[in-house]
């Protein structure tokens, strides 16, 4: 099986209100996360997550003072 290359990420909307939930794509990178796996990161190189073959996400600050929100699902693109 091929690794995958992409992946769509979907976030919360904002609480309290009636957002719709945010969707990014991020596009494999070279790099390898803390955990060993492959880094992903949306073509801005701001969303980054480092996402296991099992499909565990962990958000990656990209710069200082950014705390990541978790996504609540990653799906795996062709």
């Amino acid at each position: 099986m091929s690794p995958v290359t992409r992946y769509a990420l979907t976030f919360p909307g904002t609480p309290g209100t009636q957002a719709p939930q945010d969707v990014v794509v991020v596009e494999r990178t070279s790099a390898s996360g803390p955990g060993g796996h492959p880094v992903y990161e949306d073509a801005t190189g701001i969303v980054r997550a480092e996402i296991s073959e099992a499909g565990e996400v962990r958000m990656l600050a990209s710069g200082g003072h950014q705390t990541p929100h978790c996504p609540v699902h990653a799906q795996p693109l062709p």
